[in-house]
């Protein structure tokens, strides 16, 4: 034991409890600096600088608990106008349930400062950094923000969660893309608890493909939209995140869980505009569909007759275009394909009642 600990006997009983489990924690080192056993502190990740000179840094906030665990890494914001990820990160921040941690959480709300500072998908220099992992020190922007990012927070943790959304005008149901050859993340996508799981194969460049490299298991939630709070995909976030260090460990005092059933999708793919004009959608996000079903309709400013839009198979819709104006050839509804799709529709519907009704209790009283 330390000088500066406090001996088992005199610690509350759930300390004890903790104590027993697992042994104290280290300190924590990042940049540096040091993050003891039961404290929390914000850092500063310098990503570049603007044109005035004044420094462009990531925000980082560490919560080292007391006890020995699991580093847990929730960052949003890779691409910088995708913002329910920023939300989520800065409620779970709040919460009162991180106060008996065990383990270390690292919280990125803002990957990429420069984008969200131009409320913009991507890096100043027209680039994607989720395209551009594992980076490079000596490359081009976006290259040497990934590979600070890689270097000086992925290669700290054992799991991460990266939040994403839709792009503009693009809504996103929530969904946890994940790599199901990697048995790892997909334990933790079915964790998440939502009730859409996408096998999606890492790709060159990303983020997902670094952890595949580097052994550490990440999965990508997707829900909402860019430059838009939804705050149902916000709670969903949130509740998942939590889940999720539930069944690390990193949280001791478990909630009541709602069962969420979740079914694998096997693949998707977006069906687009035949022609170009004015955009009728009839199906909402979570609509079960049959091929040959009706999605919407185009229209041209002095048509008589509307164009359908027909499904090309059956499937859920998980993404969807939100703008009315549409050219040739432009995505409009993201469908994942199922072999049971109907116990992916039951498990849509569930869900999505479950968050309005959560919804519901959280607004304040009108009468």
């Amino acid at each position: 034991m330390s000088d500066n600990a406090e001996p088992t006997s005199k610690l509350p009983r759930k300390l004890r409890k903790a104590e027993a489990i697992s042994p104290r924690a280290n300190d924590f080192e990042f940049l540096g600096d040091r993050v003891k056993p039961g404290q929390r502190k914000v850092f500063s990740l310098p990503a570049g600088t603007l044109y005035t000179g004044a420094s462009a840094d990531i925000p980082v906030e560490i919560v080292h608990g007391h006890h020995a665990g699991p580093t847990l890494l929730v960052c949003a914001a890779i691409h910088g106008d995708e913002l329910n990820g920023v939300e989520v990160v800065r409620r779970v921040l709040t919460a009162n349930w991180l106060k008996n941690l065990r383990g270390t959480l690292i919280a990125v709300p803002i990957v990429n400062v420069l984008g969200c500072h131009n409320r913009s998908r991507y890096l100043p220099d027209r680039r994607d950094l989720n395209r551009c992992f594992p980076g490079s020190e000596t490359g081009s922007l976006a290259a040497r923000v990934a590979y600070l990012f890689r270097e000086s927070v992925l290669k700290r943790v054992d799991y991460a969660i990266d939040l994403h959304t839709g792009a503009i005008d693009r809504s996103n149901l929530p969904q946890i893309r994940v790599n199901l050859k990697n048995e790892k993340a997909t334990q933790m996508a079915r964790w998440f608890g939502v009730p859409i799981i996408v096998d999606s194969p890492s790709g060159d460049g990303t983020f997902r493909g670094t952890g595949d490299e580097l052994g550490i298991p990440i999965i990508t939630y997707e829900a909402g939209e860019a430059l838009r709070f939804d705050e149902a995909s916000i709670l969903a976030g949130i509740r998942g995140v939590r889940r999720i260090m539930e069944s690390l460990g990193l949280i001791t005092e478990r909630t009541r869980r709602r069962h969420v059933h979740h079914v694998i999708a096997q693949s998707s793919a977006w069906t687009r505009a035949h022609r170009g004009g004015f955009l009728n959608t009839i199906l909402p996000l979570g609509s079960r569909i049959h091929q040959g079903d009706h999605l919407g309709y185009i229209v041209g400013p002095l048509d008589k007759e509307r164009d359908p839009i027909i499904a090309p198979f059956s499937g859920i819709i998980i993404g969807k275009s939100n703008l009315p104006v549409v050219y040739e050839g432009e995505a409009l509804f993201h469908i994942a394909r199922f072999d049971a799709v109907e116990a992916a529709e039951q498990a849509v519907e569930s869900f999505q009642t479950h968050l309005e009704e959560q919804i519901a209790t959280q607004l304040p009283n009108r009468s």
